[in-house]
């Protein structure tokens, strides 16, 4: 089983980019197709973005569609989620998951193989 750590979350303003980082450990990543959620506070679990193991494919859901990129570097074992002109809504943990089934762009409510332990996301207006 990969075990994973997310990383890069901070207070930024309305407006502002940042990227996330999730390393992976104990496991090859390469086998792994990769996803971003969020759980904002009061809310639940949300898909955010996916990856294939390859690369080839990727999938991001609607409302962060246009500003959020999530990218991988396998030879890092190191999956990535850009995020500019972030909004007071995108406040959340966020969290990467890992599963060697992909599930195209229907991640929502999977119980994936391995889960990081989140990293804090705050946009202020």
């Amino acid at each position: 089983q990969v075990q994973l750590v997310e990383s890069g979350g901070g207070l930024v303003q309305a407006g502002d980019s940042l990227r996330l980082s999730c390393a992976a450990s104990g496991r090859i990543l390469t086998y792994y197709n990769m996803g971003w959620f969020r759980q904002a506070p009061g809310k639940e679990r949300e898909f955010v973005a996916a990856i294939s193991w390859s690369g080839g494919a990727t999938y991001n859901s609607d409302s962060v569609k246009g500003r959020f990129t999530i990218s991988r570097d396998n030879a890092k074992n190191t999956v990535y989620l850009q995020m500019n002109s972030l909004k007071v809504e995108d406040t959340a943990v966020y969290y990467c998951g890992a599963d060697k089934r992909w599930y195209g762009g229907n991640w929502s409510g999977k119980a994936l193989d391995s889960w990081g332990q989140g990293t804090l996301v705050t946009v202020s207006s």
